[in-house]
This record gives structure tokens, C-alpha cells and sequence, in this order.
């Protein structure tokens, strides 16, 4: 009997590249943090008022632009407000300009490429799951030369797909599209709110990209924990048993 398809999937932000570094210039070029800020605590609120403003607003998907860049805006004022630091909504609009155009000067995580081609070379299906708009995506994809990696169509991006994780329904989309099976698929993430819960209620393994020491956020259990991509290929090299050749 042939064996079953095994897959993984990968996030994109903060678990194929650092997230923080586009962050961490934006503040220091626009409102003169010092490097010795908590720029580490300071992405953790960033990111946790990103996702509950967007719940706030009702972001789906494929949001309204004028909600989403109200939200991109105030997500700035709050987390920087934890600090002790208030900004006028134009240094937010600064703050935000700043950090998207540093968002396409990155670089892939050390031996991220380098485990997706050899899982690949072993016959594993591997591919990309991220949120956000489509064309902004796409240019992120681009500047971290994805496609010389990651074929096109095992790319989904949650703009131009309609759903976003954590739904469930994402997860199901590519697996339907992918011809594979939940229960042979891992996911590999670093967002609790929307990597962990939302790949777990889909039926799927996951492996939580912890790089941040960041808590858990619900009820929900990772599979594995890695906090680099050393461990990400222990993990795998662990559990995957021999796998089918495409």
C-alpha cells in the first residue's frame, strides 16, 4: 500500500523571517527609541493589539481598507502608551508608513531555506500558509525570494483566499486544494492566536515556532515546541516517518 501524502506548511511572519527588525527601525528612525528599549516585550503588545483591534473592528479577511489602516495607526498609540510614551495620530500614520516599507528589506531566519529543500528532496509536500492582503504579501514574498523555494501554487495567502486564521476553513481550503489530509499535516508557526489554535481546531499538528518565549493564550496544545530552526528540524526528523515521493 502506497503511503499517504505527508505535508508541512509554514508561516510567514515572524517564523520565516524577523518580524521585529522592520518594527524595531520604524520606532528608532521615527520617534528616537535607544537601542536598549524593550523592543522584544514592546513587539509582543504590538502584535497583540494588531490582532485584537482586528477582532474589534471586525477585520476579516478581506477587510475594508479604511478600518484596516485606522487599525494599523492606533495599534502604535496602545502599545507605545504601555510604555510611557504617547504619539499624535501623525507620528502613528509615520510609525506605520515606516515600518511597511521596512517590511520588504528582509531576510529568511538561518536554515529555514535550507530545511525546506531538504524536506522537499526527502518527498514531502511543502508550502506556505500567511495572512494578510494579497498584494502586500506577495511583495513580502518577494523580497525574501520565496518562489526560488516554494512553487506558486503552495502559497496561500489569506487576502486572496477569503479566509483567515485562525478559521478553521483556511486550513481546510489547502488541504482541499493540496490533496492532503489533516491528520498528515503539520504546521509550523509562531502566532498562539493564529498558528496554534487555528491549525489545531483544523485537525492539524503543529509545531509552535516559540522563538519569542511568548505564553500560551488559550486551552489549546501545541503538538511540539521549537524555539529555532535547529529544533524545527530535530522535531521533524523525529516524527516524520518515510515519506511518499510526489
Amino acid at each position: 500500500m502506497e503511503p499517504e501524502k505527508k505535508a508541512i506548511f509554514f508561516d510567514v511572519d515572524d517564523t520565516l523571517y524577523d518580524h521585529l527588525q522592520p518594527l524595531r527601525g520604524a520606532l528608532q528612525e521615527v520617534i528616537g527609541l535607544p537601542d536598549d528599549f524593550p523592543y522584544a516585550e514592546a513587539y509582543h503588545r504590538f502584535r497583540y493589539y494588531s490582532d485584537w483591534l482586528s477582532d474589534q473592528e471586525g477585520l476579516s479577511a478581506v477587510p475594508e481598507p479604511e478600518a484596516v489602516e485606522r487599525m494599523r495607526r492606533r495599534r502604535f498609540e496602545l502599545m507605545l502608551k504601555e510604555f510611557g510614551i504617547a504619539v499624535e495620530p501623525e507620528q502613528a500614520a509615520a510609525l506605520q508608513e515606516r515600518y511597511l516599507g521596512r517590511q520588504f528589506h528582509i531576510q529568511p531566519f538561518d536554515g529555514a531555506y535550507a530545511l525546506m529543500h531538504e524536506l522537499m528532496e526527502e518527498g514531502y509536500f511543502v508550502g506556505l500558509i500567511t495572512n494578510g492582503e494579497g498584494a502586500h504579501q506577495e511583495r513580502k514574498l518577494e523580497a525574501l525570494k520565496v518562489r526560488d523555494v516554494i512553487p506558486r501554487e503552495r502559497i496561500f495567502i489569506s487576502g486572496t483566499i477569503g479566509y483567515a486564521k485562525p478559521d478553521r476553513r483556511l486550513f481546510e481550503h489547502v488541504s482541499k486544494q493540496t490533496g492532503t489530509e489533516a491528520r498528515n499535516s503539520f504546521y509550523i508557526g509562531d502566532s498562539w492566536r493564529n498558528d496554534v489554535v487555528g491549525a489545531v481546531d483544523a485537525g492539524w499538528q503543529v509545531i509552535w515556532f516559540n522563538h519569542r518565549q511568548a505564553e500560551p493564550e488559550s486551552d489549546h496544545q501545541a503538538h511540539y515546541v521549537a524555539h529555532n530552526y535547529e529544533e524545527i528540524e530535530r522535531i521533524l526528523k523525529g516524527v516524520l516517518s518515510p515519506a511518499r515521493v510526489l
